[in-house]
């Protein structure tokens, strides 16, 4: 029983055993199907990867190899190109070459011919030259000096008709458009004619014992106030006038104040004399910017510093052959301002430097040098512009002109002072313009008389017919207008005029 039992139990392992066995094989089957299969499925996979891969790099190759063969079809055809180029410029250059020899061939045939025509010409010129010297008697050198002067005096001629013509059309023209600008600028502007005197004229309003307490005591009073002022007080027998004279205007204008307020209040002693000229002298002094920030509006102009308006109130003492500077300032400043305006130049500008080209005739006797000059460094210390420095200095051509004001200021600064009423001289310096015209002219060869004409505008010059040419008295009016620039001083221009006259006379008996 136990046996059977043994052997049921052996037998049911055997056939677990066998049924694990089979199950085993089954899922070993069943696993190495799945794997075939899987691997299949990979293997189509890698297979149709592989192909677009392949398929997608030979599309790339193709298309770099089409770029590369364009690029080498275009290289191939440049280099065609440049082989063609070369081809023509190497052809160009061997017909040139061939042209060129042809040219020296020929260069050198015409320099074989030249040299036998010179060596030929040369022996007809000696042949000539004895001719010559056997008939005329004369050397080389004597014809040669002849020929030259006769050349020379033809020359001269021409030359001198050249620069006549030459001179006189650029003098009309110039003359022409510089007469219009200055015309119309004078037309635009109207000035006063004053007059400036020397001394200063105290009215007493009919008090004639007022004359006693001026004097003082044995003369005290006069003393104190000629000592307080710097002027003299000149007390003669005309009626209700005492005049007061002297050099400095400032001193002047202050000791007329002080005389006038003296006069008014009455009181004349010295004590009330100096406390009343001190009085008059401050506010002088503090009256002086006002005066040039006044001048500096009628003429237009901008901005100015106090320093430079307090010299420039100064020139309101200052006169130039009786003409005011300070309103001659003004006039120039209103005259280049027009010249400006006609020219298209800065207006603003040009007033500024016509008003202040003068005031370095403000400035006192320890400022050494022309007035140009000093009133030019004078505001250049006080930081004005270069041009309007330039145009301050060189307006009386004491520098060189680096800008156009200084010409235009020197035009306006002529206009203003040769204008009728304008300026006055004494009758010395008048007759002493006149000796020193003529004495210019008479100093010219070949001058027999001159006269000085139109009160010294115009100097009138006889030459002797015989000596001067009418080509020559041109070039002597020249230079008789020339040397007159550089010797004399003179507002406006002064004309020369030359004249020329044969005479012939003879008596029918």
């Amino acid at each position: 029983m136990a046996v059977a039992m043994i052997g049921a139990m052996i037998w049911i392992r055997k056939d677990q055993k066998r049924q694990i066995r089979r199950a085993l094989q089954s899922t070993e089957t069943s696993l190495k199907e799945h794997s075939r299969r899987e691997a299949e499925v990979l293997t189509r996979s890698a297979r149709m990867l592989t192909r677009e891969e392949t398929d997608r790099l030979r599309v790339e190759i193709e298309n770099v190899i089409g770029a590369e063969t364009e690029e080498i079809r275009q290289r191939e055809k440049r280099l065609e190109e440049r082989e063609s180029l070369l081809d023509r410029q190497l052809q160009s250059l061997l017909e040139n070459e061939k042209q060129l020899q042809q040219k020296k061939a020929s260069v050198h045939q015409l320099e074989t011919d030249l040299s036998d025509k010179q060596e030929a010409a040369e022996r007809l010129i000696a042949q000539h030259k004895e001719a010559l010297i056997k008939i005329t008697g004369l050397s080389p050198d004597d014809a040669r000096d002849q020929l030259f002067g006769i050349i020379g005096d033809e020359t001269k001629m021409e030359a001198s008709q050249i620069s006549k013509a030459i001179v006189e059309g650029a003098k009309d023209h110039a003359e022409e458009k510089a007469r219009r600008i200055i015309g119309l600028a004078i037309q635009r502007f109207s000035g006063e004619h004053t007059y400036e005197a020397t001394t200063a004229t105290i009215s007493l309003n009919g008090d004639e014992e007022i004359k006693g307490r001026i004097i003082g005591r044995e003369g005290r009073n006069v003393r104190a106030f000629e000592m307080a002022t710097g002027v003299t007080v000149l007390i003669d027998d005309t009626p209700n006038t005492v005049v007061l004279s002297g050099f400095d205007p400032i001193k002047r204008e202050i000791a007329r104040e002080s005389m006038s307020r003296l006069v008014k209040d009455g009181r004349i002693h010295p004590t009330r004399i100096e406390e009343v000229v001190s009085k008059v002298t401050e506010e002088n002094d503090y009256n002086l910017a006002n005066v040039g920030e006044e001048a500096a509006q009628r003429a237009g102009v901008g901005t100015l510093s106090q320093d430079v308006l307090s010299v420039l109130g100064k020139l309101r003492y200052r006169s130039s052959y009786s003409q005011n500077v300070l309103a001659h300032s003004v006039e120039v400043a209103h005259l280049v301002g027009l010249l400006a305006a006609e020219m298209g130049l800065d207006v603003s500008k040009a007033k500024r430097i016509g008003l202040l080209h003068d005031i370095g005739k403000a400035m006192s006797e320890e400022a050494e040098g022309p007035h140009a000059i000093v009133g030019a460094e004078f505001l250049k210390r006080h930081k004005e512009s270069e041009d309007v420095v330039n145009g301050v200095a060189s307006h009386h051509g004491e520098v060189p002109y680096e800008f156009i004001w200084g010409i235009l200021v020197s035009a306006a600064d002529a206009i203003s002072a040769s204008r009728p009423g304008a300026r006055s001289e004494t009758m010395t310096a008048y007759l002493q313009r006149f000796k020193n015209l003529e004495r210019i002219g008479a100093s010219f060869d070949g001058v027999e008389k001159c006269y000085a004409v139109q009160a010294g505008r115009e100097l009138r010059i006889i030459v002797n017919p015989k000596k001067i040419s009418d080509e020559e008295s041109y070039d002597l009016a020249r230079q008789i207008a020339r040397k007159i620039e550089d010797e004399l001083q003179y507002p406006g221009q002064i004309r020369v005029t030359m004249v020329r006259e044969n005479r012939f006379v003879e008596y029918a008996k």
